[in-house]
This record gives C-alpha cells, sequence and structure tokens, in this order.
C-alpha cells in the first residue's frame, strides 16, 4: 500500500571539468603550445646558435599567443562565440531583422 515511488530527476553534474583554471579541455591546446614553444627555443638556442635573449622572446610566442586566445575568446565564454564574434568582425553585422531585405506580397508576384 505504501510503495516507494522513483522519479528521474537529470541531478548529475553536467560539467565539464577543469585543469589549471581552464573550463574542460581547454588546457589541452595550452600544453601543446607550450611543447612547441620550448621546441622552438632548443632549436634556435642548440641549432642555429642565436642568442638566449632573442630564442627566449621568439620561442613564447605560441604558448602566448594560445594562451590569449583561450583566456579572451574561450575560457567562461558560450559555445561558439569566438567563431560569432569573428564572423561579426568580418561581416560588419550581426543577426537582425532588416525590413528592407523583406519581400512584400506585390514583389513576390
Amino acid at each position: 500500500m505504501n510503495e516507494l515511488r522513483l522519479t528521474d530527476t537529470n541531478a548529475a553534474d553536467d560539467s565539464a571539468g577543469s585543469v589549471w583554471g581552464l573550463d574542460g579541455n581547454l588546457f589541452m591546446p595550452v600544453v601543446a603550445s607550450a611543447a612547441l614553444s620550448i621546441g622552438v627555443i632548443l632549436i634556435l638556442f642548440s641549432f642555429f646558435h642565436v642568442a638566449w635573449w632573442l630564442s627566449f622572446p621568439l620561442g613564447a610566442v605560441p604558448f602566448g599567443g594560445t594562451l590569449t586566445y583561450v583566456l579572451l575568446f574561450k575560457q567562461g565564454k558560450p559555445p561558439g562565440y569566438d567563431r560569432d564574434l569573428f564572423e561579426l568582425w568580418i561581416t560588419g553585422h550581426g543577426f537582425g531583422f532588416n525590413a528592407g531585405d523583406q519581400l512584400t506580397a506585390r514583389k513576390r508576384k
């Protein structure tokens, strides 16, 4: 008579997690660019005998660029934010209603 009723609540955590303060898998391009930067520094310094004070800034470009991109356009932003923003910058306008572009009943005939 007194039966237990079960109801699905979908109370699971939908978070993708975070590593080093970066949401989801955003740490992967940062780690890859750090490895690339280390490789560039080693190649410049060891093989091409470029001075260390020039090798380090040149080698830091991939890491700095990737980290800047991730922090400005990906971290804490909704999915597709970066692509939408770049499209807005390229086309010059966003999605919206423009009455001048709408066909009227007379123009359709």
